[in-house]
């Protein structure tokens, strides 16, 4: 929010959004100023109490915090209250309104999130809304086979049957005439039910699991060892961060989601099933919004000779997240416009697991979106 404020007054330099570089500054994609942000929340925590933490975490300049007051209380003020996924108690600071909305049918909890949309679209004079889905990382699920199919999914909805809450805030955008981004590693509108919905709707969606981070690198390293024929034998990681998605990813039911598609990635690159891959992650209360991987790569080169690479990454989850919501969203909207809908394959180098499947090698991901962005200007 404060990084669009930023962008919106000319305070910031676009640095990190990929949609600030050619040929995507060819594409006339929507502009700053006319990106308005609206959503769901649980918490009461206000917006200031966040900025302030980021503020003395040394991410957020204090100038922009201050200069930005008056269009955060706007934006503050166009929050809703979301209900928390079904397993969930939520923390102190749970908002009243989602305890109430959380108790509802799962009928009832997503026709209160479509409401909540299509009265944000009509109050701001929208020509499109694109929900970009952020919420904490949620226990791991087994598939349910009423997924497969939208009218099975929706008679369980009839039944009260409630599936995850990523799942629900996705049809509840899709049936509210909504797009759909997923950057978490939540099944949102990856299930077949959910995938069927946006193609019959003809609403463009993307995901899962935005690619800040270690992923990111392991996705450019690991395409190197296989182009020169050397052999992982393992390749350890091992995370420490802060904040809520740190204490959250405490929980092993929800780091076992996380961890899921960090893994599956690296072996698909490797092209090797059996090779030993390990991802850790553990809370450091002090570390904040800050995040540092720490991995280790053993392989074997000619002569059976057996080497290793390590490396470093420190960074902070918001600054690295920020920009590529900025990018999806726009990128999404001008997709839209253009009569795409279903699942986006080139969006693929923005996500750990790609909606549409695909290469996890980032350098051919990324080919990919500027092929697709390229074509976008052609006569």
């Amino acid at each position: 929010m404060y990084g669009l404020h930023g962008l919106r007054e000319g305070l910031l330099e676009p640095t990190g959004l990929c949609t600030a570089r050619s040929p995507f500054t060819e594409l006339g994609l929507r502009a700053f100023p006319e990106i308005v942000l609206g959503g769901h929340d649980v918490c009461t925590r206000s917006i200031s109490e966040s900025a302030r933490e980021l503020v003395e975490n040394g991410i957020l300049p204090s100038t922009l915090v201050e200069s930005g007051s008056q269009w955060a209380a706007a934006y503050e003020a166009r929050l809703c209250a979301g209900p928390l996924d079904g397993p969930e108690v939520g923390l102190a600071d749970l908002d009243p309104r989602t305890t109430r909305l959380s108790a509802c049918s799962a009928r009832e909890q997503v026709r209160q999130l479509a409401q909540d949309l299509r009265a944000f679209r009509e109050r701001e004079q929208l020509d499109r809304v694109v929900v970009v889905y952020v919420a904490s990382t949620e226990a791991w699920r087994v598939a349910d086979p009423a997924w497969e199919d939208l009218a099975s999914f929706e008679r369980r909805l009839d039944q009260g049957q409630s599936p995850p809450a990523s799942m629900l805030y996705a049809y509840a955008a899709l049936d509210a005439g909504a797009a759909f981004v997923n950057f978490t590693p939540n099944l949102g509108s990856s299930v077949p039910a959910l995938r069927q919905m946006a193609r019959e709707r003809r609403l463009p969606h993307c995901g899962n699991d935005g690619k800040t981070g270690e992923t990111l690198i392991k996705t450019v390293l690991a395409p190197m060892f296989a182009a020169r024929n050397l052999r992982v034998l393992a390749w350890q990681g091992y995370n420490i961060l802060g904040n809520r998605d740190g204490q959250v990813l405490a929980e092993s039911t929800h780091r076992a989601t996380k961890v899921h598609n960090k893994n599956e990635a690296l072996r698909s690159l490797l092209g090797d099933s059996a090779v030993h891959t390990h991802v850790g992650i553990d809370y450091v209360p002090s570390l904040q919004d800050w995040k540092t991987a720490w991995d280790y790569i053993h392989f074997e080169g000619f002569l059976g000779v057996r080497m290793s690479l390590q490396f470093t990454w420190t960074g902070s989850d918001s600054a690295l997240a920020a920009p590529l919501v900025l990018d999806l969203v726009r990128l999404v909207d001008q997709a839209w416009a253009k009569g795409e809908f279903g699942e986006l394959a080139w969006t693929a180098p923005f996500f750990k697991a790609p909606l549409a499947g695909g290469t996890h090698d980032f350098h051919l991901q990324f080919r990919g979106l500027l092929e697709h962005v390229r074509g976008w200007l052609q006569p």
